[in-house]
Parts: structure tokens; sequence; C-alpha cells
């Protein structure tokens, strides 16, 4: 089985707050974080982390908290945070993967990356997105991208009850989407989760699913998009 996880910052005082985790210390948050891989992600499992293994610690001391590990498979996608897993002190430690990768499981086109991506290759076609670093809390911003036909998805552990996420699962939450076609500036900014915001994307997604329909001549596509941004002009997003 394939599984995903992001962001995990083992070390880190400070992510305890912002993320506003449920533990006392780091060291039960370190203990917490490991268990939930180990009780999901078998030895014989491919795991990828997409980035922010660790933080305020050395590759050392990062290099031992890998270990307890089980998975024997481990991959990292380098994020801002994460150490040179080159280096000799802790070269084997993961199989180092580069900032953007590309895999195809079953005929299923992933592109993984530390940073979340606007578009990315092959997303017209069905290919999902799994990202980190953003650190989004609960399910909002996963679903704002599923109700817009998005498949892209933040597979970070405070995303996802502080677990990795399987391919399975991931392949469950994106059952029956209705895929748009391209990202657009609006379902990008919705990423915040506010509702009044998120109204005002659907408004301005409706308008565009309009001005993105065949037209039979030049001038009914050109009137079109004029009808479209005359709205938006009224909804304050297009100043």
């Amino acid at each position: 089985m394939i599984w995903f996880t992001s962001d995990t910052h083992f070390g880190h005082a400070n992510v305890l707050h912002f993320t506003d985790r449920p533990f006392g210390d780091i060291a039960h948050m370190n203990r917490a974080l490991i268990n939930a891989i180990n009780e999901r992600v078998a030895p014989t499992d491919d795991l990828y982390i997409l980035g922010d293994f660790s933080y305020q610690m050395t590759a050392v001391e990062a290099a031992a908290l890998r270990s307890k590990i089980n998975c024997r498979k481990v991959h990292i996608v380098p994020g801002n945070h994460d150490k040179d897993w080159t280096h000799k002190d802790v070269a084997g430690t993961f199989i180092v993967e580069p900032p953007i990768v590309r895999i195809n499981i079953h005929g299923q086109k992933i592109v993984l990356s530390h940073y979340p991506l606007m578009e990315w290759q092959s997303m017209s076609r069905g290919s999902w997105h799994l990202h980190g670093h953003i650190h989004s809390a609960g399910s909002v911003y996963n679903e704002l991208n599923r109700k817009q036909g998005l498949m892209r998805y933040d597979v970070g552990v405070d995303a996802n009850d502080l677990a990795p996420v399987s391919l399975d699962e991931i392949r469950a939450w994106f059952e029956g989407v209705e895929f748009y076609g391209r990202a657009r500036w609006w379902e990008w900014v919705n990423g915040t989760g506010d509702p009044a915001v998120a109204e005002d994307c659907e408004t301005v997604r409706e308008l565009m699913v309009e001005t993105d329909r065949d037209h039979a001549t030049a001038q009914e596509s050109a009137e079109a998009s004029r009808r479209c941004a005359a709205a938006v002009r009224e909804l304050g997003l297009g100043r």
C-alpha cells in the first residue's frame, strides 16, 4: 500500500501553538506522530513524506527519529525546513526525491510536491496533486478543492487527524468529482476557508463556466466574456 503525509515538524516546539496540536510537549508529539505512522503504515508499504519532516533539530537527531518508523521505504520530497538528506552523516535515511515528483499508480497520475501548485501536469485529464506546507486545519481546504472539481489535496498531518492518508482513501475522497478543467485564481484564494469568499468564488466559477462554453461565433464568445467581466466587477473581485 502507498501512504502520504507531510509537515510532521518533529522537534518544533512552536508548531504546537500555531497548529493547535493536542500535545503537552514536543516529546509527546514526537511519540504520538511516530505511533500514528506505525499503526497505519506496514513495514513493506511505501510512505511519501511531502516535506518538513523535522525542524529545530540536527539531521542526526532527525535520522534517529526516522529509525523509529517501521516502514522501510520512506520517500521524502524536500520542504522548506528539511535537512540535506544526501549528506554522508545521514545518507540512506530516506529515499530522497526531487522537489516535484510525478508518479503513475495503476494509471492514476499523481504530482507530488511540498508546496501547493496552482496548475500541474495532466490536471485537465484527471491527475491528482498532493502537497503539504500550508498546515490547513481539518478538512475545510480539501473540501473546498473537491467542491470545485480540483483534485488537489493537502496530505499534511494537520489536515488528516495527525496521521498518514492512504492512496485508497484519497481515491475515495475524489470519487465522483466532476473536474472543471483548469485552476483559476478564485479557486486558489478560497483556500482561506472564509464562507463569504467561498460564496463569491462559487459565483465567479458559475460565470466562468458559461464563458468557457463553446460558442457558435467569436462575437458570442466575446459577449460572454464581457458579461462575465461585468459581473465580476459587481462582486468587487476584479478591481
